[in-house]
């Protein structure tokens, strides 16, 4: 990297005065507005940098002085920066500093999001394809954060530390503190050519397919985990999580109670006197149900392992359907014969009272749950 002094043109004993004049000179030659050349542009901004680094007392004293010998290194133990520590350790919380640069690859983000899945696919499992809006590796700096053909340069401020170091007095005499470099932020070098892509962040926002396998048992509220499928960090780090909260939709005819799927099934009065059986479209093919002679409202017909695959463990809950007996309302002059007909043999079943049901639904919950 080019010498400050050097680019301005002056000594290095000039004048806070000489440099500001030296600087005007040659901002009136290379400004964009007046010289509009590529090459008069990267002059300018090397005449801007050098400016802002030597017009600054600190920063010029801190350039003039040149790297600190065995900063950041660890090897440098006694003298003022070891008394330095122990100053910390009274009047800092004894918090220990950061040696060296830091690294401008950090770990992404996690990312969560809500995922509906139908209930039938929850009975075995199901792989799904989702897109997710995301940060991911910048393909024109490949995570390097520069312009295609450039490279970071080292920071002439901390001269690659990262740590600017200043000496302060106080009470227990001369103390050597330090402090992340506020030119390069504390990485210890600076992109003078940022990727056009990224703006130097080494990461772009897109939207990416991601294959997801759902297991089977899942219910609302779960959180899947898909380690390394978040963000990627900045400068090309490594990706964070991604959790998938799932939501089950709401289906019209099934309903899930643990690992047992629930249903109604509705029977006209005479089938439910006489029996039938019938062929229901579950969630997982046709079954063959059989309606017993004598089947009342409320009543449970229970169907081996064909509920929902338990997520741990193994085997599958059952099928459970609660029969409700429809009752006719409409009746033909020739069914309301027979259906008195029926009757007059049957006076002495009178009406009796019985425990308290809250109608049908509230019969069905209690024989689902205590089946």
């Amino acid at each position: 990297m080019a010498d400050h002094y050097d680019v301005l043109g002056v000594d290095r004993n000039a004048t806070p005065e000489e440099i500001k004049k030296a600087y005007r000179k040659l901002a009136r030659e290379l400004h964009p507005d007046v010289n509009p050349s590529p090459s008069a542009s990267e002059r300018f901004k090397e005449v801007t940098h050098a400016y802002d680094v030597l017009s600054d007392p600190q920063q010029r004293q801190q350039y003039d002085r040149g790297p600190m010998p065995g900063f950041g290194g660890g090897g440098g133990g006694g003298g003022a920066a070891g008394f330095g520590d122990i100053f910390d350790a009274f009047f800092g919380g004894g918090q220990q500093q950061r040696q060296g640069p830091r690294s401008r690859r950090e770990r992404g983000q996690d990312a969560l999001l809500r995922l509906e899945v139908e209930l039938d696919d929850i009975v075995f499992g199901v792989q799904r394809d989702i897109e997710v809006d995301t940060a991911v590796l910048c393909d024109t700096c490949n995570g390097s954060c520069c312009a295609p053909g450039t490279s970071p340069q080292t920071c002439d401020i901390c001269h690659g530390s990262g740590q600017i170091q200043r000496t302060v007095r106080s009470l227990l005499g001369n103390v050597m503190t330090s402090s992340p470099c506020g030119t390069c932020r504390g990485y210890g070098t600076v992109i003078p050519h940022p990727c056009p892509t990224c703006q130097g962040q080494g990461r772009v926002r897109a939207r990416r397919a991601i294959p997801v396998d759902i297991p089977a048992g899942v219910d609302t509220g779960i959180r899947l985990q898909m380690p390394g499928q978040g963000e990627v960090g900045p400068a090309g780090g490594p990706n964070g999580d991604l959790y998938l909260e799932v939501k089950v939709k709401h289906h019209d005819v099934y309903s899930r109670n643990g690992d047992d799927l629930l249903a109604t099934l509705e029977v006209q009065m005479a089938d439910a006197i006489l029996g039938t059986s019938t062929r229901i479209e579950a969630l997982d093919g046709d079954i063959e149900v059989e309606v017993k002679p004598g089947t009342q409202s409320a009543d449970v017909i229970t169907i081996k392992d064909r509920g929902v695959t338990r997520l741990r463990g193994s085997g599958r809950g059952d099928l459970k359907i609660g029969v409700q007996v429809v009752t006719p309302v409409k009746l033909s002059h020739k069914e309301r014969e027979l259906i008195e007909k029926f009757a007059s043999g049957r006076k002495n079943d009178k009406p009796q009272l019985s425990q308290f049901q809250q109608g049908l639904f509230g019969k069905l919950r209690d024989r689902f749950l205590n089946f």
